[in-house]
């Protein structure tokens, strides 16, 4: 009678470690298209993305570098202050973009342009995104919009 219980206690701790290990790697496949990493430009020119890879880059735009190509194709140049990537996108961009504004895209590197399928703006005009912040305060760069002071 007791090696039955030791079989049944074995087989119940078997199919218990199988089904976490499927749960998990089910879990990890769903997810492999859902997690984006967030790089700045200089983190993007010193170290390029294969460009298979959709990840969100963020820093501020460029003055004067937004052209408008035939149809819906927008290029530009994002920044964090220390190195500077130009964007391309097709779509219609948020009301709130604008030049020297934080701005936040998701998308693939490719031939040394960032090709961006979602662009977001800040929603208001003191909100910039936490990672676009700490990439500027990195470079020295940051400047707070309520008080117009430069954080270094």
């Amino acid at each position: 009678m007791k090696s039955l219980k030791k079989v049944r206690r074995i087989q119940i701790i078997t199919v218990t470690f199988v089904a976490l290990a499927v749960s998990t790697a089910l879990i990890g496949y769903a997810m492999r298209d859902g997690i984006n990493f967030f790089r700045s430009p200089s983190q993007i020119i010193a170290e390029p993305p294969p460009e298979t890879e959709v990840f969100r880059i963020g820093g501020l735009v460029v003055q004067g570098s937004i052209i408008r190509d035939a149809g819906e194709t927008i290029r530009f140049e994002v920044t964090d202050g220390a190195a500077a990537v130009p964007v391309t996108y097709t779509g219609i961009l948020p009301d709130l973009f604008a030049e020297n504004e934080g701005m936040v895209g998701q998308g693939r590197f490719v031939n040394g342009t960032f090709e961006a399928i979602e662009i977001l703006a800040r929603h208001d005009e003191t909100y910039m995104p936490r990672e676009v912040v700490e990439a500027l305060k990195a470079t020295g760069h940051f400047v707070d919009p309520e008080t117009g002071a430069h954080a270094y």
